[in-house]
């Protein structure tokens, strides 16, 4: 016989037995913490749905937290969790898991939306879901020491790291100061990439509700900010969530300069992993990740589709979005980060 759990949605009375639970979970994140809700209700102005299924002792035996994004332009959905590398159920066994994902099914229905997306870590076998297997996450299993890094990287790479010492490059490693430095350093490539841009906001909020967990390093060159990277550690992991290099900056090695001192940092900061993040297999940024010895991990993102629904193509490497992504390259940049955020704020 199945047990039916009871699911609740999260309030603030309940968000230290969420926290408390989702630390006790051997495939915790950071995102599942229930602080992500405030932060993205306070700068995107979503409706998030975060549940939590309760046993018979009345203890959290599972969690799913979720965000409606609803807009004419993009459409109606729901996804675990948007604007993030992770997401999806964590719970004590497969029946909880899958009645939380068939509770959020049922609330998708009355708010008629076009589909849920689950950013899972692992296989879910129990919910019988279509997966996009397409993405991997980067990990790199640390050395102890950066010594045992470079050695780890090679000769070839080391050269690389060391072109722009000599051509005069300096870093910073800090916290909310550096934050206008590494934004601008973000604009300008994600507007060369024809990407809209977060809102400084968004940023400015990770920094103050995980202020202990977060760090910014940014590099310079002939007194220019040109490349940066936003750090979040949790657990012993350092991930870098966001990083941009301007493309003029690129052909003295940049990129492998701030990488080498982000992960120098992670090693002294005690860290055992480090998270490069998303990629497709055999991409640019795959093969860029590979270098310094990381190995995929596979994303496994579900889909939940309504009867007779289709499931909508919102990556930039649909053709319908050619044009419109030519032209936001050519934008002057007040422009584009005066547009983007209203923009990205409905693409997950």
């Amino acid at each position: 016989m199945i047990t039916k759990y009871k699911i609740e949605i999260l309030n603030s009375s309940s968000s230290t037995s969420w926290d408390e639970y989702v630390n006790s979970h051997p495939l915790v994140s950071i995102y599942h913490l229930s602080k992500w809700k405030y932060i993205i209700e306070d700068t995107f102005q979503h409706k998030c749905l975060y549940y939590y299924a309760l046993n018979d002792e009345g203890a959290i035996c599972g969690i799913l937290p979720s965000v409606n994004l609803n807009s004419k332009l993009f459409g109606n959905f729901i996804v675990s969790m948007p604007f993030l590398n992770y997401g999806g159920v964590l719970a004590d066994n497969a029946d909880v898991a899958k009645q939380l994902n068939e509770h959020l099914e049922d609330q998708a229905t009355s708010f008629q939306v076009s589909y849920i997306q689950y950013r899972e870590q692992v296989e879910r076998t129990e919910n019988l879901l279509p997966v996009s297997t397409t993405k991997v996450n980067m990990i790199l299993q640390l050395p102890e020491t950066a010594e045992a890094l470079g050695k780890l990287i090679g000769s070839k790479r080391r050269s690389q790291i060391k072109r722009p010492i000599k051509e005069g490059v300096s870093h910073k490693i800090g916290k909310t100061e550096l934050l206008d430095d590494f934004y601008q350093v973000f604009c300008e490539n994600m507007r060369d990439l024809g990407t809209p841009v977060y809102g400084k906001t968004f940023f400015k909020n990770i920094l103050e509700v995980f202020a202990e967990h977060c760090t910014i390093c940014v590099v310079y060159w002939q007194g220019k900010p040109v490349s940066s990277g936003f750090l979040i550690t949790y657990k012993g992991r350092m991930e870098i969530p966001w990083a941009s290099t301007l493309s003029y900056a690129n052909r003295i090695s940049v990129n492998m300069y701030l990488y080498w001192q982000i992960l120098s940092h992670a090693i002294e900061a005690g860290c055992h992993e480090f998270d490069f993040g998303r990629s497709t297999i055999d991409e640019g940024t795959y093969r860029f990740k590979k270098q310094w010895k990381s190995e995929p991990q596979q994303c496994y993102w579900y889909h939940w589709v309504p009867e007779g629904g289709e499931l909508p193509n919102l990556s930039p490497t649909n053709a319908k979005f050619d044009l419109a992504i030519k032209m936001w390259k050519k934008l002057p940049l007040p422009i584009a980060n005066t547009l983007g955020p209203f923009l990205v704020k409905n693409l997950p």
